[in-house]
């Protein structure tokens, strides 16, 4: 095996890219505001734990549409995949070095409930009361009559849920203003239906061109509606698509587009389209889109059976930009008997990361137990010296 110097540390993990900066101290600062009532003191944190995360201001305002994620996304991957990923697609727009987090303060829980119901006919709106100011869902109506199920089976909801992100910028050195606001429209891949009240579930994918086509649209309407909102007016906008994955999806959904809108505009120009994709390994859909990346998962994987009888599994979920290997996170479950065979297996697996995958991809390693969390190698992009944590 490749000799490797490993770094073990009992108390504290420091990643590279993850080590904060202390250059800096506590900012106070203040919102502006037309109402003196209305203007808002915070602090700024000494520092950010990397230049791919924004900074907040505390005490942290939550969105009022803060948890809804929870219950309209299918899974924990896409709920994070959804959130972060919009983050990254922010930074187009607003670096970190200028700007600031918020949770979006606009668009509040109400709203957001009204906006991803589906439209009602004026029929279908008197029948069940709803007023006309409700009557605002933007997933298309539901077809009514005795073939209604077998109609709506090929008239999904594309709109899963809307999330609204706040960046502030400075004004000068002791106050800071809205500077931006950022959309994101998590869209259904699949559509779940049933043919008769109560019968059985079927599901149908939806093709990515209608995604597109559908979410563009649906876009379109929102920024209309958020230009209407009070301090919306003249703030840029950037709003993103999210194709949310299956019920029993593995590895989370991804962003497929983003467009920028300026400040006073009220509708969008160019839309510009993100390659990004997480791929499963092992997997034949793995080995079919990257054969050589699958093959090097392989080799790793096959390796790190051949260490332990009490082997159960070792799961990849690799990320990818514009084709582009970017990043791998691996989960390996192990039974362990001791501290040792913990502290010699994740040195033995610190190698095979350092021998198998390129320089510049990024690797996550968890080990598990059924006792939990056992260790954790991470090498960062063109780093050779990988940082281990053995708990």
């Amino acid at each position: 095996m490749k000799k490797l110097v490993t770094l073990f540390c009992t108390s504290i993990l420091l990643l590279s890219g993850c080590v904060p900066s202390l250059e800096k101290e506590e900012e106070i600062v203040q919102e502006d505001a037309t109402d003196e009532n209305e203007k808002k003191t915070g602090i700024i944190p000494s520092y950010a734990i990397s230049d791919s995360y924004y900074r907040t201001i505390l005490p942290y305002e939550p969105s009022p549409a803060r948890g809804m994620v929870v219950s309209n996304l299918h899974t924990r991957l896409d709920m994070k995949e959804f959130e972060t990923g919009l983050m990254r697609i922010a930074q187009h727009k607003f670096s970190t070095d200028n700007y600031l987090f918020r949770g979006g303060q606009y668009i509040d829980r109400d709203t957001v409930s009204l906006w991803l119901r589906r439209q009602y006919t004026e029929e279908q709106a008197t029948a069940a009361g709803i007023e006309p100011s409700e009557n605002i869902g933007l997933n298309p109506p539901l077809v009514d009559g005795p073939d209604a199920h077998e109609a709506n089976k090929d008239n999904p909801i594309y709109l899963a849920h809307i999330i609204e992100h706040n960046y502030l910028k400075r004004v000068n050195e002791d106050s800071v203003e809205l500077g931006g606001v950022v959309i994101g429209l998590a869209l259904n891949s699949v559509h779940y239906y049933q043919l008769e009240r109560y019968g059985a579930t079927y599901e149908a994918k939806i093709d990515n061109e209608v995604l597109l086509k559908e979410g563009k649209k649906i876009a379109e309407e929102v920024v209309k509606r958020l230009r209407a909102i009070e301090g919306m007016p003249d703030v840029p906008i950037t709003i993103a698509l999210f194709k949310q994955e299956s019920r029993n999806a593995v590895v989370p959904g991804n962003y497929m587009a983003y467009a920028d809108i300026d400040k006073g505009k009220n509708s969008i120009g160019d839309w510009h389209e993100v390659d990004e994709d997480y791929v499963l390994y092992p997997s034949s859909n793995g080995m079919e889109l990257h054969r050589e990346d699958a093959t090097t998962f392989l080799n790793f994987q096959m390796e790190v059976e051949n260490y332990f009888p009490e082997f159960n599994g070792v799961v990849g979920k690799a990320f990818y930009v514009n084709g582009e290997w970017s990043s791998i996170n691996i989960d390996i479950n192990i039974q362990f008997n001791g501290e040792a065979e913990v502290i010699g297996f994740t040195q033995y697996v610190t190698g095979l990361v350092m021998k198998y995958f390129p320089n510049t991809v990024k690797v996550e390693v968890n080990v598990n137990s059924v006792n939990g969390p056992e260790a954790l190698i991470v090498k960062e992009r063109e780093s050779d010296d990988p940082y281990v944590y053995v708990y």
